[in-house]
């Protein structure tokens, strides 16, 4: 087997971060569905079409953003 060639990795994986606000339990998403419109939480959306895709992960990557990026096909 030869050797796997040594190469920067920040170039194989360009993410600068990962999010998720899936942890959490059944329990925990009624009582913040019930709790949200009394905030009242709100949202912000931008819609990207699909072939922008490189613009929505530029704005992202940048911070330009200052909710969700949704690309539309």
């Amino acid at each position: 087997m030869s050797d796997i060639p040594n190469f920067p990795y920040e170039v194989l994986w360009g993410e600068r971060s990962l999010r998720s606000v899936a942890n959490l339990t059944r329990q925990d998403a009624a009582a913040f569905l019930e709790l949200a419109p009394k905030i009242p939480v709100k949202t912000t959306v931008e819609k990207f079409p699909l072939d922008e895709a490189n613009a929505a992960l530029e704005a992202l990557r940048t911070g330009r953003l200052t909710g969700a990026a949704v690309l539309i096909p």
